[in-house]
């Protein structure tokens, strides 16, 4: 029979085996758990040398030549082809007049005006009858080769879509000197304030009869308040020409910028018939 001390001693030698065995259960665990830990990190590190020498990590030399041969530079972002020609020799005129020419386009009859440009021909049927002063404005700046070489600075492609051009400093701010009336902006073509595609139009500085030269190609119906004249309407064949453009995209990726096509007008002509 196991006598009481015996029995004591026995239960403890039995605890202690155990505490024993979690002690080596936990060492265990913690020996695997740090392998892991380790072979983690080693991916990490190894992972972000690859990622490195593969030119998705960028750093402030990641364009030195004497980078290993075995790295592989990351790819810039490709532009478009400039689908379009390189402009005619020539020189912009930028001379300004003191006041609008005299009115002297005939009201009755038909305009059209030609815009040669370097991505094709910009036939429009101009509304004489409808805005006067603008037609006969174009008609005078026309004659004068106001818009001969002068770029189409502006392209929007979000929320409206537009080229604009018409100014011969390529800057946006310039003008011929005078200023012409607003016209026609209750035209039947303009309904819940779209501007419908194929429209050309008056740009201005936002204030009443502050017109001049510069004027926008509606290339997709675009929402604008009914405050720019529209004095014509694009052919068929100028809204592939503008298509073209569009597509082509403008340079800052944010929607209005210069166009990445060189859209440089030629010549403009504008013929009565």
């Amino acid at each position: 029979m196991v006598s009481q001390e015996q029995r004591r001693r026995q239960l403890a030698r039995e605890k202690f085996l155990r505490q024993q065995q979690r002690r080596t259960s936990a060492r265990r665990k913690a020996r695997m758990r740090n392998s892991v830990v380790a072979s983690v990190l080693g991916v990490v590190v190894i992972g972000s040398l690859a990622l490195y020498t593969t030119g998705v990590l960028k750093g402030d030399d990641d364009s030195k030549e004497n980078a290993g041969a075995e790295v592989t530079p990351s790819a810039s972002p490709s532009k478009a082809p400039d689908p379009c020609e390189k402009p005619a020799e020539g020189k912009v005129r930028t001379a300004t007049w003191k006041k609008e020419p005299a009115l002297t386009v005939d009201k009755s009859a038909k305009y059209t005006m030609k815009l040669a440009t370097t991505c094709g021909d910009i036939d429009i049927a101009l509304k004489a009858s409808a805005a006067p002063h603008t037609v006969n404005s174009f008609d005078f700046l026309a004659g004068k080769r106001y818009f001969d070489h002068s770029k189409c600075h502006r392209l929007t492609t979000n929320g409206i879509y537009v080229l604009q051009c018409g100014d011969p400093t390529g800057t946006g701010t310039g003008g011929p000197g005078y200023n012409i009336p607003d016209e026609n902006l209750k035209d039947k073509s303009l309904k819940n304030n779209i501007y419908p595609a194929g429209t050309i139009a008056m740009a201005n500085t936002g204030q009443k009869n502050s017109g001049g030269s510069q004027f926008f190609l509606v290339y997709q119906d675009s929402q604008l308040p009914p405050s720019y004249t529209p004095f014509g309407t694009v052919s068929e064949s100028g809204m592939k020409v503008l298509k073209k453009i569009a597509d082509a995209g403008e340079s800052t990726g944010q929607g209005d910028g210069a166009p990445n096509a060189t859209v440089v007008i030629n010549k403009a002509t504008v013929t009565k018939s």
